[in-house]
């Protein structure tokens, strides 16, 4: 049985899919933005190990929150599932100054992964919308464009399958992948939304705990199980490096080699 850490599982897709890792047998360490959202994964999910908080909206939250991890020991699996969704009307800004939207999306899953202790697996959470993502990586942090939510979340989308990729090439003892759950009726995707609820969380499961052959590769992006068609650029090497530079000099953190 293995060691799973999950961002973001005090409800959502997060929760679900601790429940279900739970219920195999594996070892869950959870994690909420606050204690009050903490209690509810306790809540929701009592045999977890133990529930980590963290406002990954902040830099050094973000950070000790590794550090916190890394106190547990190593883990076997990550799954970055922490996002906020594409409602977001108007650019808000962290208090480090950030896009909010960029900050929980973007740079904590970079930050989380520079920091933690190799895993064995990596597993981030993308969406079918990185197919509408901006790949010239130009204004990350919304300072010349118009602000507008659907874009932002649909770059931070892409921007996740170019970190898992770009883990992929550098560290060849992890498998990193990245995945669409689908469009389901979540507090973020949603009450009208038409995808399996039921079937949302099992491809990050199959990923984190299977020893299926297929889940112990490296670099691919799945939908339900299925390596799915990508964004156009999300396998440029010269693209997932830029990206890389990008949050390395934003978060002062690099990514190791």
């Amino acid at each position: 049985m293995g060691r799973i850490f999950i961002t973001g599982s005090s409800d959502g897709l997060g929760m679900m899919a601790a429940k279900i890792l739970i219920q195999q047998g594996h070892q869950i360490v959870l994690h909420a933005r606050n204690q009050d959202r903490a209690e509810q994964a306790l809540e929701a999910n009592p045999k977890a190990e133990t529930v980590l908080t963290a406002d990954l909206a902040s830099i050094s939250e973000t950070i000790d929150l590794a550090k916190e991890v890394n106190k547990l020991g190593r883990f076997d699996a990550v799954i970055h599932n922490a996002a906020v969704g594409y409602r977001e009307p108007r650019k808000i800004l962290t208090t480090d100054g950030l896009p909010h939207l960029f900050a929980i999306n973007i740079l904590s899953p970079y930050i989380l992964t520079a920091l933690i202790e190799k895993p064995k697996r990596l597993i981030y959470i993308s969406s079918g919308l990185h197919r509408d993502g901006d790949s010239s990586l130009n204004d990350l942090l919304w300072e010349q464009r118009n602000w507008n939510g659907f874009q932002a979340y649909s770059d931070s989308k892409l921007h996740n399958v170019l970190l898992a990729f770009a883990v992929a090439e550098r560290w060849k003892d992890v498998a990193s992948n990245a995945l669409e759950p689908g469009w389901v009726a979540t507090k973020m995707g949603g009450a009208g939304a038409p995808d399996s609820l039921a079937d949302a969380p099992l491809t990050q499961v199959w990923l984190a705990s299977s020893m299926d052959a297929q889940v112990l590769k490296s670099g691919n992006y799945y939908y339900h199980k299925k390596t799915q068609n990508l964004h156009a650029d999300a396998k440029n090497r010269k693209i997932q490096e830029i990206f890389i530079d990008k949050c390395a000099e934003i978060s002062g953190i690099t990514l190791p080699d």
